[in-house]
């Protein structure tokens, strides 16, 4: 058996660029840790944050990025039952997985099942559990409510579009005029946010706005997703892709928090890392369900473009343009 294995390396803040190909030495897993070969690893936007330095809950540089996985379990720490070599499970990693092996422990890993292929299972972790927990912890939508996705052709907002249609939701999505198919064909009706203010191009098609808004963009963006939403309708705010800097955030925060409270209207910020940090139970019951959708054909994680495992930078910079329409993932098959 090989003793090291490659990675893509963060070694300090930049662009794509200053990612690194690097050799490393394999390791055993420890008690009550599996040691994967990753097959699979998603590439999105919190990636790209932590070229920034601007993810809370990255380790100190260098280390290896990566969010998300799926693999196939090689060894077995000691004290180690219920999994066995050659298992395939997926992973949320939050870092380690733009590698060939990771070894963490197994109560961060789940049993892919047959029917979900490792690529669609490491692009629905992030993703998939962002858009259901919002949806369905947070939101806790209804058949027959309204609506509005920001960033609705994007890797959570495509999730989110389908997740609300399977809900029986009436949904708007926010998305420039070329991904207006995309969020047509995902069952919502498109709205081109370039052609005004949000909430007045929304009450033109939904006078009294809508139940629900889920806005990734924050910022700016915030006041018109307050006032798309009827009163006592609900803002949810995750990602937030339009903001950088301490003060501009915590300026967000207040006007997602209080500015909502403040017009009648209710307001949350949600973070994956943040809940499954404190709690892990939501996530182990969460993603099975995501994964059973797919295996349904009922869902779908919307790749649309894979690269090779070690091609990271590549991958991060299409997805820097902000081009992308759904998911990227990196492969070795």
């Amino acid at each position: 058996m090989a003793e090291t294995y490659r990675a893509v390396c963060l070694p300090r803040t930049g662009g794509p660029d200053v990612l690194e190909v690097v050799t490393l030495p394999l390791v055993a897993p420890g008690p009550g840790e599996l040691r994967i070969r990753v097959r699979a690893a998603g590439v999105g936007a919190t990636d790209l944050s932590m070229l920034r330095g601007s993810y809370a809950y990255a380790p100190k540089m260098p280390f290896v990025p990566g969010y998300e996985v799926a693999g196939v379990v090689d060894a077995l720490g000691a004290g180690v039952t219920g999994h066995r070599v050659g298992e395939r499970v997926a992973a949320l990693t939050v870092h380690g997985g733009f590698a060939e092996c990771l070894v963490r422990g197994t109560e961060h890993f789940l049993p892919i099942p047959g029917g979900v292929s490792d690529v669609d299972a490491a692009g629905i972790i992030l993703n998939g559990v962002t858009a259901w927990q919002m949806v369905h912890r947070v939101a806790k939508v209804q058949k027959g409510q309204t609506a509005l996705v920001t960033g609705a052709a994007g890797g959570v907002g495509t999730a989110l579009l389908q997740l609300l249609r399977l809900a029986g939701v009436k949904t708007y999505g926010a998305a420039s005029l070329s991904k207006h198919a995309t969020v047509r064909a995902l069952g919502a009706t498109p709205i081109d946010y370039r052609k005004g203010a949000l909430d007045t191009l929304l009450r033109a098609l939904e006078p009294k706005g809508v139940d629900v808004v889920f806005d990734a963009v924050g910022g700016a963006n915030i006041g018109p997703c307050i006032g798309a939403l009827r009163r006592g309708g609900t803002l949810v705010g995750f990602g937030f892709m339009g903001v950088s800097g301490r003060l501009s955030t915590l300026a967000m925060f207040l006007h997602l928090l209080v500015g909502s409270r403040l017009r009648g209207r209710k307001g949350s910020f949600y973070g994956i890392t943040l809940l499954y940090r404190k709690d892990s139970r939501p996530l182990r019951e969460d993603l099975p369900k995501l994964f059973a959708l797919l295996a349904e054909k009922r869902l779908d994680a919307f790749v649309r473009r894979t690269f090779p495992l070690l091609q990271a930078r590549a991958a991060l910079e299409l997805l820097a343009t902000g081009s992308v329409e759904g998911k990227l993932v990196l492969e070795n098959p």
